[in-house]
């Protein structure tokens, strides 16, 4: 097993219900931001970090999703009958994405600023980090509601509470996974695991971040889009 991730797990997979009527004929990755679809914006942040091999994994109407990723080379994994959240579908998805550390992406959010991914990379040790998550400060993540996940140290440890969010990009290695036995479980079971032995960590980002999980989310991404 090598140590530099080359793949990304594209989360597209969930109902989208907080988006309310405009998922009710489409996947929340595919409602348009600015003209394209929300996994579009996704996409080219993994490919211009030079990720080529994508993971994507489906479950609410599917098809849809299926058909605008093939031709983008995107490989797919089918979650039927079954929903498996975030670990649940990271796991399923492994035979397609290798052994060595994976990018995983939300697919609800536009970035503005450095690349995300290529920050990551960049900052990435598989010798002293188990995960490492991309975090966005309070002020400068639109549209998000509620109060933060971490708290960032100065060695780049992270701990639960906190004012920074996590943005939805992280590296992670896999290995826990097959400790776990259930087959839906949240990625939140490996970053408890990973925060007790100190190898969960993250970057704080210097752009700007936001949450497109709510209609408002749409106005704000195409104005953080156009605001360049």
């Amino acid at each position: 097993m090598t140590q530099a991730p080359h793949t990304a797990m594209l989360f597209a997979a969930g109902f989208g219900t907080r988006m309310k009527h405009l998922t009710k004929d489409r996947p929340k990755p595919m409602i348009p931001v600015a003209g394209r679809p929300l996994v579009d914006h996704t996409i080219d942040l993994a490919r211009n970090a030079g990720i080529e091999t994508l993971v994507a994994n489906l479950h609410y109407l599917p098809e849809m999703l299926a058909d605008h990723l093939t031709p983008k080379g995107v490989k797919l994994s089918w979650e039927l009958p079954d929903i498996l959240e975030t670990g649940g579908g990271l796991k399923a998805a492994l035979p397609l994405l290798g052994d060595d550390p994976v990018i995983t992406m939300n697919t609800d959010a536009i970035w503005s600023g450095p690349n995300p991914v290529s920050q990551l990379l960049q900052a990435w040790n598989a010798d002293t980090m188990d995960a490492l998550l991309m975090c966005v400060p309070a002020p400068q993540a639109l549209g998000h509601s509620g109060g933060g996940d971490f708290t960032l140290n100065a060695q780049g440890k992270l701990s639960r509470g906190g004012s920074l969010t996590y943005g939805g990009i992280q590296i992670l290695k896999t290995d826990l996974l097959e400790t776990i036995d259930q087959s839906a479980f949240s990625l939140n079971m490996l970053w408890d695991r990973m925060h007790d032995q100190r190898r969960l960590h993250g970057l704080s980002y210097p752009g700007r971040w936001c949450d497109v999980g709510h209609p408002d989310g749409i106005a704000l991404a195409e104005g953080l889009i156009n605001d360049v």
